[in-house]
């Protein structure tokens, strides 16, 4: 909470939030871990040398964002458009936000941190990338995280993947076929 968030805070709401931090970083718990553990996706923001903010969407399987300890989060950064954006913004600048969302169950968490750029050398590639996919990647990012937050869910819209609408379909598609087969065999 920065002096000028403060000052806002106060003025729409008569006080400002009371911030109490005794660590330098706050260390990923259980819940934090399991929670990137389980994302196909995120957001990351990096600021650019003119200052200016960039977000780039990163996707892959559950859990390609890999937390290797309570202060570090990795992942592989593949080959893509060649424009290098967050990578560029990077150099200049370590400071980036992941935003990590939970549509289904309406929860997202913010993460602060360092970022930076690794080759792509063959130990990392074992821990972070399954065997068919390591030709593609062209280097490492990691994040040293500062600090995180988990954030109130009440505007975040449900949204589901087409693997989460089969799962929850899947008991009404076999309830069908019983009905149609039991339809069948009565005629």
């Amino acid at each position: 909470m920065t002096p000028s968030v403060k000052h806002v805070q106060e003025r729409c709401y008569g006080r400002s939030a009371d911030v109490h931090s005794e660590a330098d970083r706050d260390p990923l718990g259980p819940d934090e871990i399991e929670f990137i553990a389980d994302r196909d996706s995120f957001y990351v923001a990096t600021i650019s040398e003119t200052a200016w903010p960039y977000i780039q969407h990163r996707g892959g399987e559950p859990g390609f964002l890999r937390v290797l300890d309570a202060h570090t989060l990795a992942f592989a950064d593949y080959k893509g458009n060649r424009q290098l954006l967050s990578t560029g913004n990077i150099s200049a600048n370590d400071r980036v936000s992941l935003f990590l969302m939970d549509y289904p169950r309406r929860e997202r968490l913010k993460v602060l941190g360092h970022a930076r750029v690794e080759t792509a050398t063959s130990e990392r590639l074992e821990q972070l990338v399954a065997p068919l996919l390591r030709a593609s990647v062209e280097r490492i990012l990691l994040i040293d995280v500062i600090s995180f937050d988990w954030n109130c869910p009440k505007y975040i819209t449900p949204r589901y993947t087409a693997a989460e609408i089969e799962d929850r379909i899947r008991p009404l598609k076999e309830r069908i076929a019983e009905l149609e087969a039991a339809l069948r065999s009565s005629r």
